[in-house]
């Protein structure tokens, strides 16, 4: 389970890069003001001593670089990941669709109508709340309720056998992405990772305080290194939870199924 982020998701994303990078970058000249002259006072000047923090940068840049990128490419897949489930859902809504409207009536009338209505409200009640973290509990219902309209009907023939065995199997491949989909909304990247993260960026921030450099010099290159952090950790939070915020998965795919409906 990730940090509660929902306050960063009200901020609109330029801004939100904006407020980050300043926010690394005010912390990273801060410090170089107020705390590293104490980290100097524990470091004695010898004249390999930038040699040697150096190294040590670099050999952990290398480490907490890798981090970050696993970090990030964990994120993109996760947002990859639920958008493909949207997509697989809204397949599987419209070939079961297609499949009840072969059936006799009033079962595909009933049928249509609750598929119809189960879109309608995923697009304009559960895709809003999907955008403030919170899942729907109304839209299960209606799902339910279609499962249980679906085996209320007896085939009579043996195409009605074949399309009725067609119609579930739909059915359950819809059940199961519309899972999928709902366990996306609240999924997210671990505390651990987080945890990481933030540890990994003060040390490279500390390590970058004890180089013994003129102190305009320590300002733009320290403050070049704490700018890519900050872009690093936005890019991280908007992706962390596929339905948050502005960049996110838009229901345009549940909104093109349901236009076709109505042409029906």
């Amino acid at each position: 389970m990730s940090p509660d982020y929902s306050w960063v998701y009200e901020i609109p994303p330029w801004r939100l890069a904006l407020l980050l990078v300043a926010s690394f970058v005010g912390f990273y000249w801060l410090g170089a003001v107020f705390v590293r002259p104490f980290l100097r006072m524990f470091v004695r000047r010898s004249p390999g001593l930038n040699d040697l923090i150096g190294y040590v940068l670099s050999c952990f840049c290398v480490f907490y670089g890798l981090l970050l990128g696993l970090i990030a490419v964990t994120a993109y897949q996760n947002f990859s990941e639920a958008d493909q489930n949207v997509t697989r859902e809204a397949a599987a809504l419209s070939a079961l669709y297609e499949d009840v409207s072969r059936y006799p009536e009033p079962f595909d009338q009933d049928l249509r109508w609750m598929l119809r209505d189960y879109t309608r409200y995923v697009i304009k009640y559960a895709w809003p709340l999907q955008r403030q973290g919170i899942v729907a509990e109304e839209v299960t219902v209606r799902a339910e309720a279609i499962f249980d309209r679906l085996l209320d009907f007896q085939p009579k023939t043996p195409a009605e056998e074949i399309l009725h065995a067609e119609a579930l199997r739909q059915l359950n491949h819809f059940l199961e992405c519309r899972r999928m989909r709902l366990y996306s909304v609240t999924t997210g990247l671990p505390k651990s990772m987080w945890y990481v993260m933030y540890v990994g960026a003060l040390l490279n921030i500390v390590l970058c305080w004890m180089f013994d450099t003129r102190f305009m010099t320590q300002l733009v290159l320290g403050g070049i290194l704490a700018a890519f952090l900050g872009t690093m950790m936005f890019l991280i939070i908007d992706m962390n939870q596929p339905f948050r915020g502005e960049v996110s998965i838009p229901p345009d795919v549940f909104e093109a199924l349901y236009r076709r409906m109505d042409d029906v």
